[in-house]
């Protein structure tokens, strides 16, 4: 007979075992939108809302499954669409983003980002309300949720590898040429040659990727990582690898809500409002996120060691979502972990 503990092992094995391929029959996914949606949506939410017991990992799918998404998504991306109709654009879209259908892979994009900004928000709505209960659950749904970001942007990479790819060629990036206009024009003036205004704008950049912890002389890696912040912080507007945009979407529709101040009618404290530990009352003023940091670092006798590895959790989560370095949350924990370090 096999034991509770056995048992259990077993259910949660097959909890993430590989997602197969399905039946398709003679349908073509890659004929229509709806068609390709459709087929890789169930792997989409496989891989970031599948439980799973190894939350460092993203629950994986079969490998026929994910060459026929790569095969389909191939098929789709280089065929020559036809207009979408209204109806079928995603919710948001203006007549600005339907004058592009054209530029195919546009609108698997703009169902990409969709999908990353409902499942940021089905995650703050998940979100205890109690504000000590915050950051417990806030570090490892980031980091399960980056995990599957990171997942999906390798699934998917042939998005990257066309779409994203051109759109930066076309100057629709994180960091265009009129964020950096001052350098182009200086470098003009002083008539300078195409091969040194180029090497000014490569310069620029750095400086731009100095921000996010890029050091001159560093790795391709920590450029890499560097830059995947950078296009996390990017607006709205710009397009950016899938992994960039998932992230930038966990920024905009969770963490952002969280950091910003509640509206305060008046100054008048609201029936049961804690106080602080010294008895004076809690600053509720504060964003959510601010307070429950603030209760994190100021409770006495914590064991440091614990508590400067949240702050680290922390610290990384708001770099890698694209919080800029000057934000007060980030310049507190730095301080914080300055201070503990010494």
């Amino acid at each position: 007979m096999m034991s509770k503990g056995k048992s259990r092992q077993t259910e949660q094995t097959a909890l993430v075992a590989p997602m197969s391929n399905p039946s398709a029959g003679s349908a073509n996914p890659s004929v229509s939108l709806p068609a390709l949606w459709g087929y890789i949506l169930p792997a989409l939410n496989h891989i970031v809302r599948s439980p799973t017991n190894t939350p460092e990992k993203a629950p994986v799918i079969d490998v026929s499954y994910h060459m026929g998404i790569h095969t389909a998504t191939y098929n789709y991306i280089t065929a020559v669409p036809d207009l979408l109709p209204a109806a079928d654009l995603p919710h948001g879209a203006t007549a600005h983003d339907r004058e592009r259908q054209m530029a195919t892979g546009t609108d698997l994009y703009l169902h990409l980002d969709k999908f990353f900004t409902d499942l940021a928000r089905e995650l703050l709505l998940g979100a205890p309300e109690d504000d000590t209960s915050l950051i417990p659950y806030l570090i490892p749904c980031f980091k399960r949720y980056a995990v599957g970001a990171h997942a999906i942007n390798r699934l998917l990479n042939y998005v990257n590898r066309h779409y994203v790819k051109r759109a930066i060629d076309e100057d629709r990036g994180w960091l265009t040429l009129g964020d950096m206009f001052d350098t182009v024009a200086k470098s003009i003036q002083e008539g300078g040659t195409r091969e040194q205004i180029t090497k000014r704008l490569k310069e620029r950049r750095v400086e731009e990727l100095k921000k996010w912890g890029y050091e001159v002389g560093g790795s391709p890696e920590q450029f890499a990582e560097a830059e995947l912040c950078a296009e996390a912080a990017s607006s709205l507007d710009r397009v950016v690898p899938l992994e960039a945009l998932a992230l930038r979407r966990f920024r905009t529709e969770f963490v952002e809500p969280l950091l910003a101040a509640p509206k305060m009618k008046g100054k008048r404290r609201r029936p049961g409002a804690p106080t602080a530990r010294n008895g004076s009352k809690t600053n509720l003023s504060k964003g959510r996120l601010a307070r429950a940091v603030q209760e994190l670092l100021d409770v006495p006798n914590a064991d440091s060691v614990q508590r400067r590895g949240v702050a680290s959790d922390l610290t990384a989560m708001l770099r890698a979502v694209g919080v800029q370095p000057t934000h007060p949350m980030r310049k507190k924990l730095d301080k914080f972990l300055a201070t503990d370090h010494q």
